[in-house]
């Protein structure tokens, strides 16, 4: 059934005969009248912020409540909801929630580069928001206080509250540029505004700039602020962008996260990537989150595939740990899988998550109460104007009260010069008022001065007041000159301005926190992004052990990388005590000096440059950023994470013990003993046995060498404790231990190289005979006198020398005699070992 139409059309005539004034107005034009009230209540009593003190009302009414109720830098703190319950029964007619927001922004360290309030307690975080407003305290800043410090002095208009009980600043004097050092949000009727924050001193510079020459360039006022600068630090990409916003207004820059790519700590050598700088307005959280989803695949909202998951992007990750406090600031670290090129990594998480992020700067600000888009050098000359009407207007005020004192002063003197006339003739009078008028008529002053004197007590007419009073009026006189240059003179004007800028920075100036990276934001993009896969390759390599103690890694074995680093050795750490061949993703096994392993990557080392064919060491890794080493503990050998391989690796102790430890590691641990050691017994080297076919050699300190063939040396397990490798004699001990393969030629011949610390004797291996195991061996070199141990040997191919700083020395020619005494060598070697050779 159809619905009967019904007459909507209301009968005035009532109203009419009831003598109501009634208009009939279209309720186009009554909508349109409306929200146009509306629309410019929102933009100039909310939204936007004045361009003269960068402050939005209730910013501005926060700051001024507080400073009327005295709640400033040197007093208590006090209750942040008994400054929200003033601020709105005062000044704001707005509700208590809007207001404590915008009070806590005021707080918050990491939303302003200059916090106008100063908070005690929770104000939140990036991710979470303060406490409630009767749990925090607050206090006006420092900082606060060069906004508000010269509102008693007439710099600025009043007007009336919202119900007209009281007054209110239309501005506030802003002994600052606030609008750019802090920038500002908020969003009006049809327009909105978005300003990022700059470093106060840079800012301070370009206005001072600005004061000296006013028609200076857009480019010229960059020289001072090259870009934005924001609280939590970060990297700004791409200054073209920023250059187009600061011209315009308007731009979009983005913001990128501080990353550093790394060993993570107590991780065995696994990569991490740690975030010590968030983008502007993004907490860690934030970052989990979206980590999260793109890790296990986000769930999909819309479309016809609503509710499944798409396909997970960040699969490179292992954990995220998110250990920020207020001691170390932000710590975000993103633990890489083995196998992960933390660089690829890196650039996936800037491209899919918020550590890469978007600012849309809008410059919309109220000038003259309209509201206008500007650009640096516009906001920076509206601020510089203020400036100056602030200033004049405070140095009137300033002339104004000392002309009036010197006025009251100038009248105390003329009564002094005859007091005894003024007091007769005040006694002499009716009344008060007759008195004034006697005094007006007989000394001429002013109706003013004689109420003055009437009102001073006798006890200041003495000698002792007129000396004080004629030292005030000349003060006052030097004072009101001074003034009144600044009044007529615009360059005395303008410096008075630049000094009290200066004076700003001087004492609130704080160093820049983002970097700036140069050129248009698409390249810049473009370059950013690494060379690589995400996952590298496994790749057959060589780990590297110096005799210094740094380990590294090629990037990958080929016919130009097995040229050896140079004949002469004199690349600093390129004494090799070890290498072993192995793949970018495979594991080894690094031998300490106590007799512990441990197993790591290899992925985790450090990749050799490889230049023109050599090798350098230098930019190896200490092997005890690899694996937690205790305090004297060295790694002294290598071997490949293999089973049943090889016979194992041959270990030789100081006190002349020798073990072939069976290849047979642990599944599960990553850390484990090779050898059962005795009390001040330690392992001096470590090595790979390849088929059981070297030799094993002891070098002692009283000058003996012993050789046997490996297989004399049982293998044994990880608990065996060894078996005697060599007698030593008296107190003597093992001070090298090798172990050498007389079949390899493509190494070369093997040597022996031994030191007294200032002889140094190079002689060929092949001169001393094999004997058997646990015997004493055969004399390697003859002490001259005063000559008592040896310091140093080695025994393999290409030796070569260097000292414990990694400066090379200079070996000797070989001397085929076996006990010869050596040559004198300056800066005697204090580690052997031989050139890196790469096959």
């Amino acid at each position: 059934m159809a619905r009967r139409k019904t007459d909507k059309r209301v009968d005035l005539s009532a109203f009419d005969q009831a003598g109501a004034n009634v208009i009939d107005n279209p309720l186009v034009t009554e909508v349109e009248d409306s929200y146009l009230e509306y629309a410019y209540s929102v933009i100039h009593s909310r939204a936007l912020p004045d361009a003269r003190d960068g402050l939005k009302p209730v910013h501005r009414r926060i700051l001024w409540s507080m400073s009327e109720q005295n709640q400033r830098p040197d007093r208590p703190y006090v209750k942040s909801a008994r400054v929200v319950g003033d601020v709105m029964g005062k000044y704001h007619p707005h509700g208590d929630v809007a207001i404590y927001d915008a009070l806590v922004r005021l707080a918050q360290d990491f939303s302003l580069n200059t916090p106008l309030i100063d908070g005690h307690g929770n104000f939140g975080s990036p991710d979470d928001g303060p406490a409630a407003a009767r749990y925090t305290e607050a206090r006006m800043s420092r900082e606060a206080m060069l906004l508000v410090g010269e509102l008693g002095e007439g710099t600025v208009d009043f007007k009336p509250t919202y119900d007209g009980s009281e007054q209110e600043p239309k501005v506030l004097p802003a002994a600052f540029p606030n609008l750019l050092v802090n920038g500002t949000s908020g969003i009006a009727v049809g327009m909105a505004t978005n300003m990022i924050p700059h470093n106060l001193g840079e800012v301070v510079a370009a206005a001072k700039l600005l004061i000296r020459k006013p028609g200076a360039s857009l480019d010229e006022l960059m020289r001072y602020v090259p870009g934005p600068d924001l609280p939590t630090g970060g990297q700004l990409l791409g200054l073209d962008e920023v250059r187009r916003a600061y011209e315009t207004g308007r731009g979009v820059v983005r913001i990128r996260a501080r990353a550093e790519t790394g060993l993570l700590e107590g991780g065995r050598g696994r990569q991490a990537i740690t975030i010590t700088e968030l983008p502007y307005g993004i907490g860690s959280e934030k970052i989990i989150e979206a980590i999260t989803d793109e890790v296990k695949g986000k769930v999909i909202t819309s479309g016809p595939r609503r509710g499944q998951r798409q396909p997970a992007r960040l699969t490179g990750i292992a954990d995220v740990k998110d250990l920020t406090d207020r001691e170390h600031g932000t710590r975000l670290v993103i633990e890489c899988k083995v196998g992960v090129n933390p660089q690829a990594l890196l650039a996936d998480l800037y491209r899919l998550t918020p550590l890469e992020s978007s600012f849309g700067i809008n410059n919309l600000v109220l000038v003259d109460g309209q509201p206008r888009t500007l650009g640096l050098k516009a906001m920076l000359e509206v601020f510089v104007q203020h400036r100056y009407d602030v200033v004049t207007r405070r140095t009137l005020y300033r002339r104004t009260k000392r002309e009036d004192r010197l006025h009251l002063v100038d009248g105390l003197l003329i009564a002094l010069i005859d007091i005894d006339r003024v007091v007769a003739l005040i006694r002499a009078s009716d009344d008060a008022a007759a008195a004034k008028t006697g005094l007006m008529t007989e000394f001429g002053l002013s109706d003013i001065q004689a109420s003055y004197i009437l009102d001073t007590p006798l006890r200041r007419l003495t000698r002792f007041d007129r000396i004080e009073l004629e030292t005030e009026q000349e003060r006052l006189r030097g004072e009101i000159a001074e003034l009144s240059r600044i009044l007529d003179d615009e360059a005395v004007l303008k410096k008075v301005v630049s000094d009290e800028l200066a004076a700003v920075t001087k004492e609130f100036g704080a160093r820049r926190r983002t970097t700036l990276i140069d050129g248009d934001l698409k390249e810049v993009l473009a370059a950013s992004v690494p060379a690589g896969p995400l996952e590298v390759a496994d790749d057959p390599c060589q780990v590297i052990l110096s005799a210094s103690g740094l380990i590294a890694r090629t990037a990958a074995e080929s016919e130009e990388s097995t040229e050896a680093t140079s004949r002469s050795g004199r690349t600093k750490h390129d004494a090799v005590r070890a290498i072993i061949h192995s793949t970018a993703r495979g594991r080894i096994l690094l031998v300490t000096n106590l007799g512990r392993a441990f197993k790591t990557d290899v992925l985790t080392l450090p990749v050799l440059p490889d230049q023109s064919g050599t090798v350098s060491l230098r930019g190896g890794m200490s092997a005890s950023e690899v694996v937690p080493l205790n305090k004297g503990e060295k790694v002294v050998g290598m071997a490949p994470l293999t089973n049943g391989e090889s016979p194992g690796i041959a270990l030789g102790t100081k006190q002349g013990i020798v073990k072939v430890c069976a290849p047979e590691w642990p599944v599960r641990s990553d850390e484990f003993e090779v050898i059962t050691l005795k009390d001040g017994d330690e392992v001096l080297q470590a090595t790979w046995l390849t088929d059981g076919a070297e030799s094993l050699v002891f070098v002692t300190s009283d000058a003996s060498l012993l050789r046997f063939p490996a297989k004399l040396v049982r293998p044994q397990g990880l608990k065996g404790g060894g078996m005697a490798g060599v007698n030593l004699s008296g107190d003597s001990e093992v001070i090298s231990f090798n172990v050498v393969s007389t079949s390899d030629d493509q190494h070369g011949v093997p040597m022996v190289v031994t030191s007294t610390g200032t002889q140094v004797k190079v002689s060929p291996f092949a001169s001393y005979p094999a004997k058997g195991r646990a015997t004493g061996g055969v004399r390697v070199q003859r002490f001259l006198k005063g000559e008592t141990r040896l310091t140093v040997a080695w025994v393999g191919p290409r030796p070569v020398g260097a000292s414990e700083t990694g400066d090379p020395v200079e070996l000797p020619e070989p001397d085929a005699r076996r006990d010869g005494s050596g040559n004198a060598v300056i800066m005697g070697p204090q580690i052997i070992g031989h050139l890196i050779e790469r096959d």
